[in-house]
């Protein structure tokens, strides 16, 4: 026999409850406070100089050939 007094809605309630939870949890776009983030590598963030126009083409191969020679040591 199922008990229907005055806490019966409250089971419904706790459902609303943890389904807004998951959609807040895995459907939000926006960056959770605490979420770990991929770092850039240094190879990105010379990439990433070179295409805003920070640095030369010159200095940006010269710069890559570095790091590339240090990553594969």
């Amino acid at each position: 026999m199922m008990y229907y007094g005055n806490f019966g809605g409250m089971h419904l309630i706790w459902w609303f409850v943890w389904m807004i939870m998951l959609f807040w949890i895995f459907a939000t776009p926006y960056d959770i406070p605490g979420q770990r983030k991929r770092k850039d590598t240094p190879l990105n963030m010379l990439q990433k100089r070179f295409a805003a126009g920070e640095i030369t083409t010159e200095e940006y191969h010269e710069k890559k050939k570095i790091l590339e020679t240090d990553l594969a040591n």
